[in-house]
């Protein structure tokens, strides 16, 4: 398992590297956004990487692994969103920003981990493919306990499907560097 720790630790460099020089770029803009538009904006990557998978060409120069970056760092943003109240302010500095981060990463690739040991990495015996349909599924399910303003009855709450997402995206990552190796 210490070879999947240091893979995931760094895709987690790779996508925090770039949170943090468009945080440096933009600043928090994020901020301004509601949990369900940071939803859609995922929602938005995860089907273009599916459209890709099932059509087999793109017609824009962008790889499907940076799609999988900007749905983890969207995630990461939807964890800090619903974390903070907006009344907090939407400005953060790069140093704040990147604190939060390494928070909900780090609460992250523990649950992976946790997952990981009683799993015993299954997901390496998955296709890429099904760990996009996963995390559509996984963005349905948001998207309806959005609808019902943050309630669930028996079902893991909006934080626990974020957390689940980005894990499915640093799969899909290291199954694709390993595949181009």
């Amino acid at each position: 398992m210490s070879n999947t720790s240091e893979q995931y630790d760094t895709c987690i460099t790779g996508a925090k590297d770039i949170f943090i020089k468009k945080t440096a770029d933009y600043g928090t803009a994020w901020r301004i956004l509601r949990t369900s538009s940071l939803t859609d904006q995922i929602f938005i990557k995860a089907s273009r990487i599916r459209s890709i998978e099932e059509k087999g060409t793109s017609k824009i120069d962008e790889p499907v692994q940076d799609e999988y970056i900007g749905i983890i760092n969207y995630c990461v943003m939807a964890l800090v969103q619903l974390e903070m109240k907006p009344e907090e302010g939407l400005d953060l500095g790069v140093a704040e920003a990147e604190m939060l981060y390494d928070k909900w990463t780090k609460v992250s690739k523990d649950l992976m981990m946790d997952k990981n040991h009683d799993y015993g990495e299954a997901w390496r015996d998955m296709r890429v493919s099904s760990m996009t349909d996963l995390i559509l599924m996984k963005l349905l399910r948001i998207k309806q306990i959005e609808e019902n303003e943050g309630k669930t009855i028996i079902s893991e709450g909006l934080d626990a499907n974020y957390l689940d997402i980005i894990n499915y995206a640093i799969f899909a990552l290291i199954k694709l560097s390993e595949a181009k190796a």
